[in-house]
This record gives structure tokens, sequence and C-alpha cells, in this order.
């Protein structure tokens, strides 16, 4: 994976600048999100989880990590806390209390909703095991179609929120000439013990567990299909030797700075994406 020449832009996405830049319409206002690469020992190193979103999303066909957008109630949430308060978090991720905490809060649905993974426990020092049952996944169903809020559903458990457990890596922002934009952090996390991810959201039709750096070599050659954020990421992980280093990594991260890719339609190499 290089830099020098840029990074691949799938053609729905040139089309979708083509018609900004034809319509002189202002920038769409990106809307607060979260995502977070799900991690798990594998022999000598590490796998990363990613799931395809589904053509009709936006950013369908894109393999990516799981997450979305924050929710209103994610601001509102009063939940049993554990980790950073949401002043700490708001120092790391360059935000006011509130607005961190609804973030984190976003990270941990998230998961939840697309992963069926679950970053909560009875107190401060444990977490959840197997998720997987029937009343877990019809508790899984309610958040998903917010027929219950994610703070009722740990406080109906006697759950705590382990925002511990999510460590901040980056910040990236959707370009301007993408009609849905994004104000993306993304959050590394290890697969808690005894649970397991499952393909239960709707959101994607395909997904997988692979080394970060199999995960790049594949994309480079076209046989998964990712933006920039996603890329890169891989590969910043993949630099790191085994889980240690990533938490290690992760501490001295900037988290706060967004970055936005640029794109170039008019290069030598066709339409590719740089980094400011």
């Amino acid at each position: 994976m290089t830099t020098d020449r840029g990074y691949p832009v799938p053609a729905t996405l040139v089309e979708h600048a083509l018609r900004f830049q034809e319509s002189g319409a202002a920038p769409a206002v990106p809307r607060m999100a979260a995502t977070v690469l799900l991690l798990r020992p594998a022999g000598d190193g590490f796998e990363v989880y990613l799931i395809r979103r589904v053509a009709a999303m936006a950013f369908g066909g894109m393999y990516a990590f799981p997450g979305g957008g924050v929710d209103p109630s994610d601001s509102t949430a009063h939940l049993d806390w554990a980790g950073p308060d949401p002043a700490g978090w708001g120092d790391r991720l360059g935000l006011a209390p509130q607005a961190a905490q609804a973030v984190v809060c976003a990270a941990a649905r998230e998961v939840f909703e697309e992963a069926g993974v679950l970053l909560a426990g009875p107190d401060p020092d444990r977490i959840v095991g197997d998720v997987s049952d029937d009343g877990w996944e019809a508790a899984r169903v309610e958040l998903e179609q917010r027929r219950r809020g994610f703070a009722e559903l740990l406080a109906g458990r006697g759950l705590t929120l382990r925002s511990d457990l999510l460590l901040p890596w980056s910040r990236w922002v959707t370009p301007e000439f993408e009609p849905r934009r994004f104000d993306t952090y993304f959050f590394v996390a290890l697969l808690p013990e005894g649970q397991r991810t499952r393909d239960v959201s709707g959101e994607a039709d395909h997904t997988l567990w692979a080394r970060p750096a199999d995960a790049c070599d594949r994309a480079v050659a076209g046989e998964l299909t990712m933006l920039p954020p996603t890329l890169i990421t891989l590969g910043e992980i993949a630099a790191c030797a085994d889980l240690a280093a990533v938490a290690r990594a992760a501490a001295t991260r900037d988290a706060a700075t967004p970055i936005t890719p640029q794109l170039d339609l008019t290069g030598p190499d066709g339409p590719r994406f740089y980094l400011p």
C-alpha cells in the first residue's frame, strides 16, 4: 500500500463528485458517527472484523468496520459508566462532554446492533459473556428498531457500559462532494472473551475476520473494495506486532483532529484520493 499515487476511487463516488461540481450546492453537514475495529488474537498475531455494506446503503458494496451515526438518545442517556468520564473522553476526542458521551455510546451501541458484541458488564471490572441467545437477540432487535434505548437495555439487565474497552484511534470526515457525510470517530476494541461476532443487522451482505495486512493486500489487489479511512486504518494497525502493541499505539494517537480525503479527478492515474 503506497500513498504517492493516492488511493483508488470507486466509480460511484466519481459520479457523486461530478454531480456536486455541476450543481454548485453547498456541502452537506457531516453527521457525528462512530465505528469500531473489533480485534481478536490469531496465532502469533491478531485479526480484525470487516463487514461489506449492502448495495442500497450509503457506501454500499464497501468493506468497513461496524458502526453508524450518533442517535439523539446517545447524548441524553443516563447509565452506569466505567472508564474515563465524559469530560475525560471529551479531552481525548476534542469534544464537549455531552457530545463525547454520545460518540462513545454510539460506538458501543452500534457494535452490539451490527455485530452482536456487547461492551458492558455487571460491574466496572467484569464483562458479560455470550450474548447470542434468543433473549439477547430480542433485546438487540428492539434496540436496532429504536423500540428501546441503549441505556434502558443496560439498566434493565443491571449492566455497566465499559467505555474503558474502547480505545480511540482516529477521526475521519467524509469529503464535501458526498450527499451523505459523516464525522466519524474510529475506536479499537478487543472481542470480549466468550462472545462472538454475528452477522445480524441486515446492513451487511458479507462479513469476515482477516489479519490486517492480508486485508490490505486484498484491497490493493482489488479483491476487497474499501475507502481510504478503512484501508489506511488497517495499514496502521497492521504495523502493530500484537494486540498489546495496538493498545500502546492507541494511547498516543491523535483522535481529535479530523482527516478528510481529497479527490483529484484530473491526475495522470485517473481519479485518486489523497490525504491533505
